[in-house]
């Protein structure tokens, strides 16, 4: 008999993250068996199974897989399944839990959180104490300061990636967060399977997009895995607290079950054409610099907005602005020089960089 059906859907999500990672990442005994070598090359499923079938025994330079693990029902889900498919592929896993340090207790959980992880036969495990700043609000800060430390721990025991447990239901979440924002189909594009850094551009995995938060939970209870609901996910102060148990229960309300699923579809879909989009403005960049590399103006104003805007982000960046704080809004400003130009003055961008029209020239530059 099988494992319950929970518990066989987080397994597979997981043993699909680790065969692409162990793609991304080959070793002498990752993906095959020291005695055979595959004579030709073999479907994805077929190699998936076979990796499955096949148990090597982690070495110390096997590549290393860390869970970012809050104690919470998906990342406990993650956590176990984790600890049963990477032995399987000869990879070893380990576990890291940060402590925000916002609520009282909070290093006692943490310290329970990395005796579960290390009972479930995870290691190296850890727990991390951070300091939240403000800006940017508390969610965003905490956020901040949560992947700061997961790649500090990722450098320091040079994992080849971390896993996260983000399902369908926080990707639904966070495509609402971002129409609301009104900031443009990247944002409606939500969480990628895979992201990272400019330096580790494939750190981050989230196997459980295509998952329901109920799934993970029900894996935790079949399995009798103690699980700790934050209860910041539940004070009606946090935004992201707010659309869950009450924007989205409402939207299901009024327009019927499966919004969380047309949520995370339409993340997909966005996220397809905003790659596309970001590929044609890289491609169209050099076309509209003249001999030293100014932006030309009629050139630019030639593009489509989406192209266009898209280059002017990214000048904005390049000259210093901080992505986290450039705006719709200040690309618009922008823009306007462009497409709306009556004699404006500069237009001033987060940090410190100015925009101004300067004989038919964009310039882009720290004030």
């Amino acid at each position: 008999m099988g494992p319950h059906p929970a518990v066989a859907a987080i397994r597979l999500a997981v043993r699909r993250a680790l065969h692409d990672i162990l793609t991304a990442h080959p070793s002498p005994h990752s993906l095959f068996p020291a005695s055979t070598t595959p004579a030709s090359p073999t479907p994805a499923s077929t190699t998936l199974a076979s990796t499955t079938s096949a148990s090597t025994t982690p070495g110390e330079s096997s590549p290393l897989v860390l869970v970012a693990c809050s104690g919470g029902a998906d990342s406990m889900a993650l956590a176990s399944a984790l600890a049963f498919e990477a032995p399987k592929l000869g990879l070893r896993a380990g576990g890291v839990t940060v402590d925000h340090g916002l609520q009282p207790g909070s290093d006692l959980r943490a310290d329970e959180v990395v005796l579960r992880l290390t009972e479930l036969g995870l290691a190296p495990v850890e727990a991390i104490s951070v300091t939240v700043g403000r800006e940017g609000g508390p969610e965003a800060a905490a956020r901040d300061a949560r992947y700061g430390a997961l790649d500090d721990a990722a450098e320091r025991h040079g994992a080849s990636a971390v896993l996260l447990g983000h399902t369908r239901d926080d990707q639904a979440e966070t495509v609402l967060l971002g129409l609301a924002r009104g900031s443009g189909i990247r944002s409606l594009s939500g969480m990628a399977a895979v992201s990272g850094g400019p330096g580790a551009p494939g750190r981050y995995r989230r196997p459980f997009l295509q998952l329901d938060r109920q799934t993970a939970r029900k894996a935790c209870m079949v399995q009798s895995l103690p699980v700790w609901d934050d209860p910041h996910n539940a004070d009606p102060a946090y935004t992201r607290s707010r659309l869950r148990h009450e924007g989205l229960p409402a939207l299901e309300k009024a327009l019927g079950k499966g919004v969380v699923e047309a949520l995370a579809r339409t993340a997909q879909l966005s996220r397809d054409d905003a790659d596309a989009l970001d590929t044609w403005a890289r491609q169209a960049e050099a076309s509209v610099r003249d001999a030293a590399g100014l932006l030309e103006c009629a050139k630019l104003y030639a593009l489509p907005p989406a192209v266009r805007r898209r280059i002017l982000r990214s000048a904005a960046i390049e000259a210093g602005a901080p992505a986290g704080s450039l705006f719709a809004r200040h690309i618009e400003e922008v823009d306007r020089l462009i497409t709306g130009w009556r004699g404006q003055k500069a237009i001033n961008l987060p940090g410190r960089v100015v925009a101004q029209r300067q004989g038919g020239r964009l310039v882009i530059r720290q004030g």
